[in-house]
């Protein structure tokens, strides 16, 4: 069965913006209903919404129904989670005093469903002590504040106060419709390519992008654990509700991990981690030379997986990947059982359209008993098809992912 996402409306410029968060949310596979206020209807048109979404738009709370039922208690029950965007400074305060004076108002009295104000207005407004005050007071009383970027406002000025883009909003309505099943649960995940450097201009490393690792981080923290994300050099956006640790070498993640390692539940280690270091850091850059051969003497870094299996108590669950060119189930059967792991990801690293910088993954998931494999996805569902294996590993109530379906 989808989910049903209820969008309010409300009369602020950015009510624009709303087209293409509306959009988004029925591509993942949403029941979007929407409800707007006679203002909102100034800057962009019922009509816009209701051919995005495929249903009516809402805004009359004595509009004769389409059955026989109180419209702003339908869609209160109606509803699993709740977005206020853009919430202007006006209606933060009718939220805050319990004023029900319209249809979006009075079924946010009705509703018991989780409720996410995205505040949107001239920087002067939102920082405006009465404006801050009720926004203080709709946290304290269960309201999930998305708090506004800042940068070029319609009004001219630049501040705080800018709606967040589509995307942003997006994740957050997931995040609040997560079933919580790692509630209380600490999780330690590895993330992107380490660099060693050779002098201060060179490097060595690998071609991970890190989004797998990023996967991983935002799904643990979307079901409610508390995630720690040691990441290496990676161009991507911190996942909501995650605690990062930012690194360089294989060193720095090796002592990172080791130092949290022991009050994890979970520990999924998918960095790829370079297995050498040169064995001296230039401090000045190597000149070239008339010479056609160049040498480095290497050196080993630590295997931080393995020393993790070797101090991880047995009631830590610990997975590993397995970046593989050839035999990707014998290879990575092979790491699982010299590492001890609960559970190895194997994936083919020289396919084009998956893996390292691809947003795709294909995979086997590999424990003691079966493996399994799993065709391309892109890596946020890939996240989820995992944490499901780990959970039906630790017998944590799995049940399988049902966040649309």
């Amino acid at each position: 069965m989808k989910k049903n996402v209820l969008l309010g409306i409300t009369g602020g410029i950015a009510a624009f913006k709303m087209a293409s968060t509306a959009s988004e949310l029925t591509k993942k596979g949403y029941d979007v209903n929407t409800v707007m206020t006679k203002s909102a209807q100034e800057f962009i048109s019922p009509l816009t919404f209701q051919s995005i979404t495929g249903n009516p738009v809402h805004d009359d709370m004595f509009s004769p129904p389409e059955h026989y039922d109180i419209k702003h208690i339908s869609l209160a029950r109606k509803a699993d989670i709740v977005l206020i965007s853009p919430a202007t400074a006006n209606f933060i305060g009718k939220m805050a005093h319990g004023i029900a004076d319209d249809l979006l108002s009075t079924l946010l009295l009705a509703t018991e469903a989780p409720i996410y104000v995205a505040p949107a207005m001239n920087t002067n407004m939102y920082n405006n002590n009465i404006v801050q005050a009720n926004i203080e007071y709709l946290k304290e009383k269960g309201i999930n504040i998305i708090k506004p970027g800042s940068g070029d406002l319609a009004c001219g000025e630049e501040g705080k106060g800018r709606m967040p883009e589509p995307e942003e909003l997006c994740e957050y309505l997931e995040f609040g419709l997560t079933q919580k099943t790692l509630d209380g649960k600490k999780v330690l995940i590895s993330a992107g390519p380490t660099r060693e450097a050779l002098d201060p201009v060179r490097f060595f490393s690998n071609y991970s992008s890190g989004r797998m690792g990023y996967s991983l981080a935002r799904e643990a923290s979307f079901r409610g654990a508390d995630v720690n994300l040691v990441s290496g050099p990676a161009n991507l956006a911190v996942p909501l509700g995650v605690k990062i640790d930012k690194v360089e070498t294989a060193r720095e993640m090796y002592e990172h991990i080791i130092k949290q390692a022991e009050d994890q539940d979970i520990i999924v280690m998918a960095a790829a981690v370079a297995d050498y270091r040169p064995t001296e850091t230039k401090r000045e850059k190597i000149k070239k030379e008339s010479r056609q051969d160049f040498s480095i003497k290497m050196e080993k870094n630590p295997d931080i997986l393995k020393e993790l299996s070797e101090i991880s108590s047995p009631e830590q669950f610990l997975a590993g990947f397995a970046a593989e060119s050839s035999n990707i189930e014998e290879n990575s059967r092979k790491k699982l059982k010299a590492k001890h792991l609960d559970l190895i990801v194997g994936n083919d690293i020289t396919k084009k359209d998956t893996g390292f910088e691809s947003k795709f993954n294909e995979v086997y998931l590999i424990t003691k008993e079966d493996s399994v494999h799993i065709p391309s996805k892109t890596k946020n569902e890939l996240a989820a098809v995992i944490f499901d294996k780990i959970e039906e590993l630790q017998n944590l109530g799995f049940s399988g992912s049902d966040n649309n379906a």
